[in-house]
């Protein structure tokens, strides 16, 4: 009888034969050794950044005390309660054990935008779901989400199946390779969240009360624009592209020149990405309190393309926390100003920071140029700096009120 293991495309085949004359097939993976020490520098970074205490991006001051206080703001979490206790009634007990971790736990802060040949993840993916799952753990990124939150996160899942065409790798790439964890059990009173976690795509939603943070939020693609396969047509992130360079090029010569850091894009800029929560980053580039009303109303409208990724209601009290410091806020640029240049700007405040990224090819090296940063694959990171993301300046403030 003859036994016949599944081979990759990289197995090396050694064939046996038998005293009963019956022949064994063998498939020996050859594993790329390139990818194996990729692998373990992505895990010895984490386990490097995760041995330091988390005390959240901030400046060289250090975090800067009470701008995050508890408190009502009149909108209601109930949906966003129902929807996560919706989802997790459809997992067994097996994927609940993968799942749900403690509000506290590290999981928090071990989510990465790499691609799952490089990073392994905890929680349970939408591929290994059944259809039930699926459309409950769709239902709370909808129920989370704005209706342009949702069509990004959908849209980015689709460049994924893009690379997995390009690449020819189901494995690494796969628009439903995108893992749910959740963080604590959905309550009124008590402190919980929910975590999405995959290539391209991580969002990270605490809620306390009636108070929501959706920080840190990684979202990215490559290629942006698709023009082949399943999603021909679709694309990622060209509103926050454009706007970002009508905003630059709103700003008059002396305006410019003081925003810029770099007059030309040889790499990638982004700074506060995965394994980055205590990042010290100081204020750089061109300071909003001298900017006219125009142009201030221009940088809040800059600032809402993002936060409004939220659902409505809580983007609005995100936007007010954000006004209240527009003076306070910083926009900095890298690159040139051309309607083909790669670029990147940054956003800062002492309540958010907005990172948009050209970044150099990775998945689509055998269609693109690689080396060199081009328009087809954008990072982008949106953080709450001084100490709030992932909620947790609001879990500090809620665990010295209602010791557990």
């Amino acid at each position: 009888m003859a036994m016949i293991s599944r081979m990759s495309t990289r197995a090396a085949v050694l064939t046996c034969l038998l005293g009963t004359g019956a022949v064994v097939v063998l498939a020996q993976t050859r594993v790329d050794p390139g990818l194996l020490a990729l692998k373990k520098t992505f895990a010895d970074q984490q386990q490097a950044a995760l041995a330091v205490p988390f005390t959240g991006l901030r400046t060289a001051d250090g975090p800067r005390p009470g701008l995050f206080p508890v408190r009502a703001t009149g909108v209601s979490t109930e949906p966003l309660r129902a929807a996560a206790n919706a989802f997790l009634a459809t997992l067994t007990p097996a994927q609940v054990i993968r799942t749900v971790f403690a509000v506290d736990d590290s999981e928090w802060r071990r989510w990465s935008n790499v691609d799952n040949g490089i990073y392994v993840r905890q929680g349970v993916s939408l591929r290994e779901m059944t259809d039930a799952q699926r459309r409950a753990g769709m239902a709370l990124v909808r129920t989370s989400l704005s209706a342009r939150g949702l069509t990004l996160a959908q849209n980015i899942m689709k460049t994924d199946q893009t690379l997995a065409e390009i690449n020819r790798d189901i494995d690494r790439y796969d628009e439903q390779l995108y893992f749910f964890t959740m963080l604590g059990q959905p309550s009124a009173t008590e402190p919980w969240g929910w975590q999405l976690d995959g290539h391209h795509l991580v969002i990270n939603y605490f809620v306390l009360r009636d108070q929501v943070v959706m920080t840190p939020l990684f979202v990215g693609g490559e290629p942006v624009v698709t023009t082949t396969g399943k999603y021909a047509g679709n694309a990622i992130l060209q509103g926050e592209q454009d706007a970002g360079l009508a905003f630059m090029r709103a700003l008059d010569a002396s305006q410019q020149g003081t925003a810029t850091l770099a007059r030309e894009k040889t790499g990638d800029d982004l700074q506060a990405g995965m394994n980055q929560d205590n990042l010290v980053l100081p204020y750089r580039g061109l300071r909003a309190d001298g900017l006219s009303p125009a142009l201030k109303a221009r940088l809040r409208g800059l600032i809402a393309l993002y936060v409004e990724n939220m659902r409505d209601d809580q983007a609005r009290v995100r936007m007010e926390e954000v006004n209240a410091h527009i003076d306070g806020t910083w926009f900095a640029w890298t690159g040139g100003t051309t309607d083909a240049d790669p670029f990147y700007y940054r956003i800062h405040s002492p309540v958010v920071l907005i990172e948009f990224d050209h970044q150099r090819p990775v998945g689509t090296t055998s269609i693109n140029t690689p080396g060199r940063p081009t328009r087809a694959h954008i990072h982008v990171i949106v953080r709450t700096p001084n100490g709030n993301d992932y909620g947790k300046d609001l879990l500090r403030q809620h665990l010295a009120a209602h010791p557990h």
